[in-house]
């Protein structure tokens, strides 16, 4: 099997464009590579630069291909709407100025779903009228995408949104046409809302068209949840171990992509507060052996 891997910004703790903890983007490009990736994603849009002459030389120095990019915007808040059109819009056209290929859809954390991320049973829902209106958002931002750029959309649940748990991202699926929106599915993500990631790529690989890596150490998972920590101060636990050391079954994960002959990009996402001890670059490291290890081939 031959796919891909890439790595992202939030792998060195890049969630928002103009956090002064961030490092530059030009440490992150050199870092990615220096790791032996070849893709990246843009990260949140307006840390790296938006000027195509500015960011194509510097993905070329480095022998970087341009996967896709995020638009973690608060979907559920109409009032935000105006705002996160501009982002879809910004973030498409960045993405296809280098010929990024995907276009991930987030609703980012919201209040009312922040104390209840990993707990299903005790989530707040959305009346029927709020759905309604919340799901037409989402498919307006990924018609904005597939019909107005080419761009191929997938919905991406996370914990402390509104798109969190394994049922409302089913939900979505059967309310929004595949043609239009697909599964950009994060394996952590589904681990940290409490459902099977693996069992959830056996019902729907076929919808699901990038994927994001990434693995959850259940000891942190089950004390944040009891004890309902917020999601950047879970990571900040770090709940996001490097890919192996947790409880996603990544060798389970390969053999259902194999048996799909799964073509493409899977990308890399360690969530991580920047002020941890860490080294980023060590992490994209040993997240890339570590994938290799088990079988993934980029040759």
């Amino acid at each position: 099997m031959t796919i891909q891997i890439g790595n992202a910004p939030c792998s060195w703790g890049v969630e928002f464009a103009q956090d002064a903890r961030n490092p530059t983007w030009q440490t992150v490009l050199a870092e990615c590579a220096t790791a032996g990736y070849r893709g990246i994603e843009l990260g949140p849009i307006g840390f790296m630069p938006e000027d195509p002459q500015i960011l194509g030389p510097a993905l070329e120095q480095y022998d970087l291909t341009l996967i896709g990019g995020v638009v973690f915007r608060p979907f559920h808040d109409p009032s935000e709407w105006r705002e996160v059109q501009g982002a879809v819009q910004r973030t498409c056209k960045a993405l296809t100025a280098q010929g990024a290929k995907h276009l991930v859809l987030i609703d980012s954390i919201s209040p009312r779903r922040a104390p209840t991320a990993g707990r299903v049973s005790e989530a707040e829902q959305m009346d029927q009228q709020e759905w309604d209106s919340f799901r037409d958002r989402l498919k307006t931002a990924a018609q904005i995408g597939a019909e107005e750029y080419g761009l191929t959309v997938g919905m991406h649940a996370h914990a402390a949104g509104f798109i969190d748990f394994e049922p409302e991202l089913e939900r979505l699926m059967e309310e929004i046409d595949s043609n239009i929106l697909k599964i950009c599915f994060d394996t952590g993500h589904h681990s940290f809302a409490g459902f099977d990631p693996v069992a959830f790529m056996k019902r729907h690989i076929d919808r699901i068209s990038y994927m994001h890596f990434k693995d959850i150490n259940p000891t942190v998972k089950a004390d944040v949840i009891k004890k309902r920590t917020g999601f950047y101060d879970a990571c900040g636990k770090g709940i996001f171990c490097n890919l192996g050391e947790g409880d996603v079954d990544f060798a389970a994960v390969r053999q259902i992509l194999l048996d799909v002959d799964f073509k493409g990009w899977c990308t890399i996402e360690q969530d991580c507060d920047p002020t941890m001890d860490i080294s980023p670059l060590d992490d994209a490291k040993a997240n890339r052996s570590y994938l290799q290890s088990i079988g993934f081939s980029e040759e």
